[in-house]
């Protein structure tokens, strides 16, 4: 039941309208990033020194890769060692936090793991940020979004992803190197060819999420997201 109840939510939110293709390039570069992360060639991170954390993080996923082996360890989450020490998080920096935030992957774990090393570059911890507990992990919320873009991958052949992360004028911090608490984070999914694009849009507070039942509750319009 749970798996044709998905599949009704992915028919309604899989739809197009007015194409506003992004151009990761205006978003990750060297003026609104202090330090730019290449991620073995799998995933760039625009990085910010202030947070401790990444502001946009961009990748494509494949439909003959998204799905392929499943590798079920997982790896240890490790710092950056490309970041200068003071600008890093630490894995420590979530433990017993507060505010109830996971260590979030922007550039997921599942859709990661076709081989080892595309599996390593996800859990280097500049690919981390704090998501609330229950967004992060609710099929109905972030991690569903995330399904969602594997989905529309293999639907597409192929899919272009913009992860963003909007930590406001003054935020909360956690652990011993004070990372910044996103206020927001949202992904924008487009395939130019196919002329798809569809954006989803997450405050980071259990009060946004309230009532919302599944990720077509998370649509927004990518015409103003993106601007």
């Amino acid at each position: 039941m749970k798996n044709k109840f998905f599949k009704i939510v992915i028919l309604a939110v899989f739809t197009t309208g007015t194409l506003m293709a992004f151009d990761s390039s205006k978003y990750i570069n060297n003026s609104s990033c202090n330090q730019v992360l290449r991620n073995d060639g799998f995933f760039t991170t625009c990085y910010d020194y202030d947070a401790k954390g990444a502001k946009f993080v961009n990748y494509i996923l494949n439909a003959d890769t998204v799905n392929k082996l499943n590798i079920k360890k997982r790896p240890r989450f490790r710092p950056d060692l490309n970041i200068p020490k003071k600008y890093r998080s630490d894995y420590s920096d979530y433990t017993k936090n507060i505010y109830h935030q996971d260590r979030g992957h922007m550039r997921e774990d599942a859709s990661s793991d076709d081989s080892q090393r595309n599996l390593n570059a996800s859990y280097v911890m500049s690919n981390i940020i704090p998501q609330l507990n229950i967004i992060n992990q609710g099929s109905e919320y972030w991690a569903g979004v995330e399904r969602y873009s594997r989905y529309v991958a293999v639907k597409l052949g192929t899919v272009e992803v913009l992860n963003g992360v909007i930590y406001g004028n003054n935020p909360r911090r956690i652990g011993h190197n004070q990372i910044a608490v996103p206020f927001a984070y949202w992904k924008a999914i487009q395939n130019k060819d196919k002329d798809f694009e569809k954006c989803f849009y997450f405050e980071n507070n259990k009060e946004f999420v309230k009532g919302k039942k599944s990720i077509k509750d998370f649509v927004v319009d990518c015409n103003k997201l993106m601007r």
